[in-house]
């Protein structure tokens, strides 16, 4: 089984911009647009919605722009990605105004983060 892509909604293309390409590194590549009709028929969202991608190798986003404020219900949905050095990548996160969120778990910790709309990713050193 592989992994081909993650879909997630980000209020703005800016936000997507600021978390995606400048905290996470990948590369912003090809966009579009998913008419009404298929938006309405797949997620029950009766309007378009533009579609981004970001990706660095055999990571590969799909970055829905959903107008607006996303829902504050609880999420559980999540990405984990590892990260080579985590004490460096969350200090970035923190200057960025990333919220970070540590949680001890037996003799261990789990870490996740939140973009800038609330999605979350559970990080792990590597």
């Amino acid at each position: 089984m592989n992994l081909l892509h993650v879909a997630l909604a980000c209020s703005s293309e800016e936000n997507s911009d600021r978390f995606y390409r400048d905290l996470l590194g990948l590369t912003k590549s090809a966009s579009r647009v998913l008419p009404a009709a298929l938006s309405s028929a797949i997620f029950g969202i009766d309007s378009e919605m533009k579609m981004i991608n970001y990706s660095d190798g055999p990571i590969y986003f799909e970055i829905f722009i959903k107008k607006g404020e996303q829902d504050g219900s609880a999420r559980v949905g999540h990405c984990c990605i590892e990260i080579n050095d985590i004490s460096e990548f969350l200090d970035r996160c923190r200057n960025m105004g990333v919220k970070v969120v540590q949680v001890p778990k037996g003799e261990s910790v789990v870490t996740f983060i939140s973009d800038y709309d609330g999605n979350l990713f559970e990080i792990k050193q590597r």
